[in-house]
């Protein structure tokens, strides 16, 4: 086992010769110096000195490459995240925070079932945020990962411009296995641009304040994901055939004109309720293949996450959570 452990990071690290990016990681590592000393204002030394504290972690470069949305099949995903215990979580935490989801969706105009069922399948309501020192994730994946080693290196100027701007030394947040932080799960220059102070004590904080964690998914549905207000997310498809993989392969964003996709003959209740753009996905079940007509608000879950299986594990969840928590209150006025 230890061998094969081996050979797979030797493999993952050979891939070099294949990529665009064939510098060795010394190089790479004194050329972000040199950014950040001349496009950033750090001190030469303080740079060289952090980056010395950070180590590589092989189990890192093994978690990257086998992440579960490729692994998977939407119903092995899906079994994964719409559970019981998270639908009961999701309502537990909106009752526990109902006042701040309120304030926050009259605000933004996102639905506090869906900034809830967001933590519930990022951190499960904050209860694992990840163990990992960001600054070895960014700095493994950043001079280590050649497939996506320049978006990592980003990531790790973000975050010791991030340490520098919150006061935080480099060498304590932790997070994920690829350097997102806090409840939210959000990547270094999300936070810088995304989160906000949302209780208004000055600090914005991820990790423990639910009021900053809510606000910060709310902004950043509105500002990255621009979430319209009141807007359908998606619904199953009929109808569909394999005539229209054409359709399937125009992707995810919505870019089918919805009166397109009903000439065509697909069937959903969300076509029916748009003249705008529309996207037919479809996924790959224990039985078969399963369709759906996604709009913009789908594709704004997506700009949390780029997989559509993500995406469609927060809104099912979601809307799971929503459902249990009107029987809940439901229940209590009967009572």
């Amino acid at each position: 086992m230890k061998y094969l452990s081996t050979l797979l990071i030797s493999l993952l690290l050979a891939t070099v010769a294949g990529n665009a990016w064939s510098k060795p990681p010394d190089q790479l590592r004194e050329e972000f110096i040199d950014r950040m000393v001349t496009k950033h204002g750090f001190a030469r030394d303080d740079v060289r000195r952090t980056l010395y504290q950070a180590h590589l972690q092989r189990p890192i470069l093994e978690a990257i490459s086998r992440p579960a949305e490729k692994r998977l099949n939407w119903s092995q995903y899906r079994n994964i995240f719409v559970t019981p215990s998270r639908i009961d979580g999701g309502v537990a935490f909106w009752r526990r925070h109902a006042d701040v989801l309120r304030r926050a969706e009259e605000r933004y105009g996102v639905p506090a079932h869906i900034i809830v069922a967001i933590l519930g399948v990022e951190t499960r309501y904050g209860a694992h945020t990840g163990n990992h020192k960001v600054l070895d994730a960014l700095h493994t994946l950043g001079f280590h990962y050649p497939r996506r080693g320049k978006f990592f290196r980003e990531q790790l100027s973000h975050f010791l411009r991030f340490a520098r701007e919150e006061n935080i030394p480099a060498t304590v947040p932790t997070g994920s296995y690829a350097g997102a932080m806090g409840m939210p799960q959000f990547m270094p220059d999300s936070f810088r641009i995304y989160a906000v102070d949302f209780d208004g004590d000055g600090r914005r904080d991820i990790w423990q304040n639910p009021a900053d964690v809510i606000g910060s998914v709310a902004n950043y549905f509105v500002e990255k994901g621009k979430w319209k207000r009141g807007g359908a997310v998606t619904s199953p498809a009929k109808g569909v055939t394999t005539e229209h993989q054409r359709f399937i392969d125009a992707g995810a964003k919505p870019s089918l004109a919805a009166e397109k996709l009903r000439a065509a003959g697909i069937v959903s209740d969300v076509l029916n309720n748009t003249d705008g753009k529309a996207a037919l996905i479809d996924f790959e079940t224990h039985d078969g293949k399963e369709y759906w007509v996604g709009l913009d608000n789908f594709y704004a879950i997506m700009r949390y996450n780029p997989r559509t299986k993500y995406a469609m594990a927060v809104y099912q969840l979601s809307e799971a959570i929503r459902e249990r928590y009107q029987q809940v209150a439901t229940a209590q006025s009967a009572g």
